[in-house]
């Protein structure tokens, strides 16, 4: 949520007057993105554009943060009434090409949060802007940090420029009488030359439990639903073959894995850095699959944390996710595991997929037992999984059209994940 600071003038502009605005500006901010230096008006020649005091764009994880300090306050709900724009530019690290613009710009209506709109560029044409995924905050009424991923600029993780336009519009500001910057319009451009941004692809470290200790099933009230495999890795079928077809359907999931399979079926880790790649999540199913609740503090502590230094020395990775096999859980289980930094997720939908019940009994049973929040327990080793691996593309279009997304774990419970 973004904090309100001072900005009285929310919800003054609607989202169709907000596209306008920007519409209105685009070939004006197209005219001297990414390849011209730092052009003002001349000084007491009327209004002018908001003066930016400094600005940055920074790579933190996964996200993308545009941090914005004006030299004077602003309401991003009142950009588009005084014919004003405050865009981030992003172009082609080689040659400065403009791909898009990234603009603050007013709440829609019925809404008080103001967003962040983008519009895509290409051979100097401003495209159709949407608001995007962003998280907005304000420490002041001088200053705004936006955080989002690059997908949502259609970038990836590789090197961009970019640059801040702050505009004011005809008919308010008044253009010097040499016509720069372009008549009707009045820019400024900071940095004076575009930035180089080198992004790297983020590697997720870790993660850090919170909350419960011990958890069945997410929030629900959210539409949202997290796919969980135990066993792995396992070589029938192969766990890459589970990966991949998730990677297909864009499904994340979250593995628990038996520690004493990693040096059998993926000793190199290779598949279990294809799943954090992919944006899955992988957890701790113990080291070999006993009955912890029978066992003593010392011998749990050595199962989960033997697995943990397996999945690390794989991947890099530190879980903090931890299901007991059998979900056979008690006090002694459930607190040792959170002293290893665990939390110990059980689950709320269980198809019995381990006694191969058939392929369209698995997706019955995933179907008419998944609710808000719901985390559905399926196996992929342990014994041949393939009617597990062929329910999946049921189950996961079905349930899309049903309006679930499906998360990690991790996301749904809002743990925080580490990058290196």
């Amino acid at each position: 949520m973004i904090s309100p600071g001072n900005d009285s003038n929310r919800g003054a502009t609607s989202r169709p007057a907000v596209l306008a605005g920007l519409a209105s500006l685009s070939v004006a901010i197209l005219a001297l993105l990414l390849v011209a230096p730092n052009i003002a008006s001349a000084t007491g020649v009327g209004p002018q554009p908001l003066a930016v005091q400094s600005t940055s764009l920074t790579q933190n994880g996964q996200q993308l943060v545009w941090q914005l300090k004006m030299a004077q306050p602003f309401s991003p709900g009142g950009l588009a009434r005084d014919h004003r724009t405050l865009c981030l530019l992003v172009g082609r690290a080689d040659n400065g090409a403009v791909t898009g613009q990234l603009c603050l710009a007013g709440p829609r209506d019925g809404q008080h949060a103001p967003q962040v709109m983008y519009a895509p560029v290409s051979g100097g044409v401003s495209g159709r802007a949407s608001a995007i995924t962003a998280n907005l905050t304000r420490g002041s009424n001088r200053d705004v940090t936006a955080s989002f991923v690059p997908s949502a600029i259609a970038a990836g993780y590789k090197p961009l420029r970019w640059q801040v336009v702050s505009t004011l519009g005809s008919p308010v500001c008044s253009a010097p009488a040499t016509g720069i910057p372009p008549a009707g319009s009045c820019q400024t451009l900071s940095p004076a030359r575009p930035a180089l941004l080198s992004l790297h692809s983020p590697q997720p470290a870790g993660c850090v439990a919170t909350g419960n200790s011990f958890v069945s099933r997410g929030p629900s009230n959210v539409k949202q639903v997290a796919l969980t495999f135990d066993d792995g890795p396992g070589g029938s079928p192969p766990t890459i073959d589970f990966v991949n077809l998730l990677a297909r359907y864009q499904v994340p999931a979250t593995f628990f894995e038996v520690g004493n399979q990693i040096s059998r079926y993926d000793p190199t880790g290779k598949v279990q850095r294809e799943m954090l790649a992919d944006g899955d999540m992988i957890g701790d199913h113990s080291w070999s699959h006993p009955d912890l609740a029978k066992m003593s503090a010392s011998g749990v502590r050595s199962q989960i944390a033997m697995t943990a230094a397996a999945i690390k020395k794989a991947t890099g990775f530190q879980p903090c996710l931890f299901r007991a096999p059998y979900g056979s859980v008690n006090s002694t289980v459930i607190n040792t595991a959170r002293s290893l930094g665990f939390s110990t997720i059980q689950w709320d939908v269980d198809p019995r997929d381990w006694s191969l019940p058939g392929t369209s009994a698995i997706i019955s049973r995933v179907l008419s037992g998944t609710r808000n929040g719901s985390i559905v327990l399926q196996h992929f080793a342990g014994g041949p999984r393939y009617q597990t691996l062929n329910a999946l593309p049921t189950e996961i279009s079905t349930l899309k059209a049903r309006g679930y997304k499906f998360v990690t774990v991790t996301q749904m419970l809002g743990y925080k994940l580490i990058y290196k």
